[in-house]
């Protein structure tokens, strides 16, 4: 009964080129539909998106299941179709590490459905959008916590070097001088700290002993600025 799942319902590969009816044709479509809605689905789990990006990966399994099921044994249409797949990818704007992959998997569920693989293309489904689903909700993969970015003014008189070591390390678990830049027509200096507070909410009070050090000027802390997911 298993091994069903493993077979086309268009038979054998040869028998595949010109003999497709249009009961199983129809079929393959519904199920690339229903599948790429899934693939679709898995993909806004927790993810921002757009509604022209879910909507194209909803419909990318029924594309490439019309493709797959025209080319299939011709080898000069496989190779024309090809290039054409080239020439979309080198026209497209790069996505993230996550677009790309959901890409994938809606053209894989698009091959599994255009070879007539129906059980193997939902099973195929399923697993990948259960492993999803417990990478997403369980700490796989999560970073630590975030970076924060820490900008001090002080005057260009005040000898800056070791001088808020002692605050920062008393609220911060890593503390790194990475930039010193000149301000206010050089009358003024600004330090960049990237630092990883020990605990939340003490933000406040390093501020507050930062203050009483730089002579009460400009202070600001922020997140890091995070790089662009890609592949």
């Amino acid at each position: 009964m298993f091994d069903a799942t493993f077979s086309s319902v268009f038979g054998t590969a040869d028998s595949l080129v010109g003999a497709v009816s249009a009961t199983d044709f129809l079929l393959c479509c519904g199920f690339s539909v229903v599948l790429g809605a899934i693939c679709a689905a898995v993909y806004m789990f927790r993810h921002n998106y757009t509604k022209n990006f879910v909507v194209t990966l909803a419909l990318l399994p029924l594309i490439v299941q019309m493709v797959i099921t025209l080319v299939n044994g011709n080898l000069g249409a496989g190779i024309a179709v090809m290039g054409v797949f080239n020439l979309v990818r080198f026209r497209s704007i790069p996505g993230s590490a996550k677009d790309i992959g959901s890409v994938f998997l809606a053209m894989a569920v698009g091959l599994a459905t255009g070879m007539g693989f129906l059980g193997l293309a939902v099973l195929f489904t399923a697993v990948v959008a259960l492993v999803n689903l417990l990478f997403v909700l369980t700490p796989f993969g999560r970073p630590r916590e975030p970076g924060k970015m820490l900008r001090v003014t002080i005057p260009e008189d005040l000898e800056y070097d070791g001088i808020f070591d002692e605050v920062l390390g008393r609220y911060a678990v890593e503390a790194e001088l990475t930039e010193v830049t000149t301000t206010n027509m050089g009358s003024l200096f600004q330090l960049t700290y990237q630092l990883r507070m020990r605990e939340p909410g003490l933000e406040k009070a390093m501020i507050d002993e930062l203050r009483c050090l730089n002579g009460n000027l400009k202070i600001s802390l922020g997140l890091v600025p995070q790089a662009r997911e890609t592949l």
